[in-house]
């Protein structure tokens, strides 16, 4: 026979159970900027973002003329589409592991490009090295793809 206090505490379990996912997920901010004020322009804040599967990714156009938006080639298999409007918020919500590629559309040939690296085991890391950036980009992606440990 089970006990009041061990009902109340399966139901307690079973109540609980949905949010236990949620509830360690993080939401991570990146500014969209033309300046770090350090010299460097048309970027994001940070470049290289360490997330967790279930983390949400908020990109805010700090300044105007900004989106976010995939790289394709440089995109984990399966993963939803992501394309945000100019000066607009938009959420990426992590939902495999892998390397995400983010570019500004407008900035992108300057070099507006950011990483976001979910999980410990990346099964598209391959992409890092066959994907070619367009224009002054390469520099910048070069530096960004060794900090993710090429």
């Amino acid at each position: 026979m089970i006990s009041r206090f061990g009902l109340a505490a399966v139901a307690a379990l079973l109540l609980a159970a949905p949010f236990a996912g949620s509830a360690s997920a993080e939401e991570i901010e990146v500014k969209m900027l033309n300046n770090n004020g350090k010299g460097k322009f048309m970027l994001f804040e940070p470049e290289v973002i360490k997330a967790k599967v279930g983390d949400t990714v908020k990109f805010i156009p700090t300044n105007k003329g900004h989106n976010a938006e995939m790289i394709p080639d440089l995109w984990p298999e399966g993963a939803a589409e992501f394309k945000g409007k100019l000066n607009e918020e938009i959420v990426l919500t992590i939902e495999k592991p892998g390397v995400y590629g983010i570019k500004c559309l407008p900035h992108y040939p300057m070099g507006m490009i950011a990483l976001v690296v979910a999980g410990d085991e990346l099964p598209n890391k391959g992409q890092l090295d066959t994907y070619k950036p367009s224009g002054t980009a390469q520099k910048r992606y070069d530096a960004l793809k060794e900090q993710v440990g090429q």
